[in-house]
């Protein structure tokens, strides 16, 4: 270090440093015109934005083109009279053409079986006694008619009795479907958010990689120059989301991880994951 007469300080290093250094700047100065030559060029100018709304609903709709997840709750469960579906599930199952076709099957058999076996049987004795013209043949055929129509009752009443559990479990599956349709929506819209705020952070990230190119490459012409000074920390990179982004956009992926992984308690889940999404997102 040595000081001339005006006062101004020069700081001075051995030939060989500053004869190597000299030549260093030269190779960063070539390098960096390379880099910045052609106007308006980055290695970022080629991105393409990633299409959030079209990779999840299509070319030309948006989250706002769907029924909001309110208006899902209210059309699946709120708005649903759990009693006017019973109701009608239990008509369907235990009054449904498949059981009074079978009832008719069954109706169809018993009279065959009557006109084949009991009528005729009924008649021979009938006649060995001769009271085929008297009034217990026709007290007889009474009876036999009477043995069928309960016959045919019991058989109908025994089916659709066994219904009415099949009956219960529907109503019960359809119930826990509307539930689970409700639960799928949110899901779904909680998964959007999530990667919207990620998608969203990185396109912008690459623009404006993009529009801070040529300071980005200054700045390595920049710690080029301080080589001999000794080690500084240098920043050469463009910033990316902020902190509260990475927590809000953590807390939303890790409540949606959650709740999936306790089917049980979607809840209890959601909360966890919530919570652990969040301290990832501040640590990230």
């Amino acid at each position: 270090m040595g000081s001339s007469e005006s006062g101004r300080t020069e700081i001075r290093y051995a030939p060989y440093l500053e004869w190597h250094h000299e030549n260093f700047l030269e190779v960063i100065q070539a390098k960096r015109d390379l880099a910045l030559g052609t106007p308006g060029y980055s290695p970022f100018s080629a991105h393409t934005d990633i299409a959030l709304d079209v990779a999840f609903f299509g070319t030309g709709y948006l989250i706002s083109s769907f029924p909001a997840l309110y208006d899902m709750y209210g059309k699946f469960m709120a708005g649903l009279d759990i009693e006017v579906l019973y109701d009608q599930i239990y008509e369907d199952t235990v009054n449904a053409v498949a059981i009074n076709n079978l009832v008719s099957a069954e109706a169809v058999l018993l009279d065959d079986d009557i006109d084949a076996n009991s009528i005729p049987r009924f008649q021979v004795g009938m006649r060995d006694i001769n009271s085929v013209i008297s009034s217990s043949y026709v007290v007889g055929k009474a009876m036999i008619e009477d043995a069928r129509v309960k016959s045919l009752s019991k058989f109908s009443a025994e089916l659709k009795y066994r219904m009415i559990p099949v009956a219960s479990d529907r109503w019960r599956g359809h119930l826990e479907w509307n539930k689970g349709v409700v639960m799928s929506y949110a899901e779904i819209m909680k998964l959007y958010y999530s990667a919207k705020m990620d998608v969203d952070n990185y396109n912008y990230s690459m623009d404006v990689k993009h529009l801070l190119w040529p300071f980005t490459v200054l700045e390595y012409q920049r710690a080029a120059l301080g080589a001999l000074q000794g080690a500084t920390n240098t920043k050469t990179d463009v910033a990316g989301a902020s902190t509260a982004a990475k927590a809000i956009s953590g807390a939303l992926a890790g409540a949606a991880m959650g709740a999936m992984a306790f089917p049980a308690n979607p809840a209890i889940g959601a909360g966890i994951g919530g919570v652990v999404g969040l301290a990832a997102g501040l640590l990230s």
